[in-house]
């Protein structure tokens, strides 16, 4: 930041704006809305259905009857958007995941049950194998166990045509295949699904918070101790995390990600200066599961944290935000 000119005390007193509510409200920089709220849920099939996940308290998996009825208190809250995420069942999972692209599958039933009774509703789905997949990576691996990108990038088409053909608003490739960003897009432009949005996960880096998440979705024990190092980004890289997101920008995405969300902070900062397209954050499991765990034990006032956990990617330049918290942040800011 430039100043124009320099600023000494006793002529500025900075705590001057801080004194007072009203000045302190007036000169606030970021602002956290229920606008900036996107609420990860987890589906499963059945009906009457909510499992809870051990990993993540107060996280539950929802059969599409109770996705239903929770998501009529997240419309009434404001908030804008969710992102849908599957249990697969194991006698489901194969080697290639080819349950991603079943039209009847629990995912896309669930869209078209939600873009009937909530058609203001922005629907945002994952594109991913690893839920299907029997070994838990997020592609079809060759004989020798490695990924096949192409392949891979042939089945992700398959499995985001499905859910824009149920109504998905938003498909979020989150696999970290090359070139997949510009191969869905140009099937989606020969198919007439020239609407239909791309939120890229540009920057999604192999990080080790995603255990609780991977509990939720039922692949932890598919994986095993096998990592996924071959295609998820280096935890130690940003400028890698740039050329990501300049060619899925170039590929045609229309909002990009950064995962996780606040152990890269600093890399969310440079992809909106960067690029200043739509930059969106993902609040992690591991990230939620830390702070609950904090709470549980009386370390840190729950309210005020998840609220400046949320407010932090605001100041570092995030337009929306993915997160567990969703619900309660928006009835804390419902409150204000």
């Amino acid at each position: 930041m430039r100043y124009s000119l320099p600023r000494q005390y006793p002529a500025t007193r900075l705590r001057r704006l801080r004194k007072s509510e009203f000045s302190r409200r007036l000169a606030r920089e970021s602002r956290l809305t229920t606008d900036d709220l996107i609420l990860p849920v987890f589906v499963l099939d059945g009906e009457k259905r909510r499992e809870p996940v051990p990993s993540m308290p107060g996280v539950e998996r929802l059969s599409i009857d109770e996705l239903l009825r929770e998501t009529e208190e997240l419309v009434e809250l404001g908030i804008p958007a969710i992102d849908l995420f599957p249990f697969t069942p194991p006698e489901k999972k194969t080697l290639d995941g080819a349950e991603a692209w079943n039209p009847d599958g629990v995912i896309q039933r669930a869209i078209r049950a939600l873009r009937e009774r909530f058609p203001e509703l922005g629907i945002i789905t994952d594109v991913a194998l690893d839920p299907y997949t029997s070994h838990g990576q997020d592609g079809i691996p060759d004989e020798n166990g490695y990924l096949q990108n192409d392949r891979t990038i042939e089945a992700l088409i398959k499995q985001a045509l499905s859910h824009a053909e149920a109504g998905a608003d938003v498909i979020s490739p989150s696999d970290m295949m090359d070139g997949r960003i510009g191969e869905i897009r140009a099937t989606f432009e020969r198919e007439g699904l020239h609407e239909t949005q791309i939120m890229a996960y540009s920057a999604k880096y192999a990080s080790k918070y995603y255990g609780p998440f991977r509990d939720a979705i039922g692949s932890s024990g598919n994986l095993g101790r096998a990592d996924k190092f071959s295609y998820q980004m280096d935890p130690a890289n940003t400028n890698e995390a740039m050329h990501e997101t300049a060619l899925d920008i170039q590929e045609g995405a229309d909002m990009v990600m950064v995962k996780p969300g606040m152990p890269y902070l600093d890399v969310v900062q440079r992809v909106k200066e960067s690029f200043g397209v739509p930059t969106f954050v993902y609040q992690v499991s591991g990230e939620y599961a830390m702070h609950m765990a904090a709470f549980e034990k009386g370390w840190l006032e729950a309210d005020s944290v998840i609220l400046e956990s949320l407010t932090c990617f605001k100041r570092a330049g995030a337009d929306g935000i993915l997160t567990y918290f969703a619900k309660r942040a928006a009835q804390l800011l419902n409150q204000q």
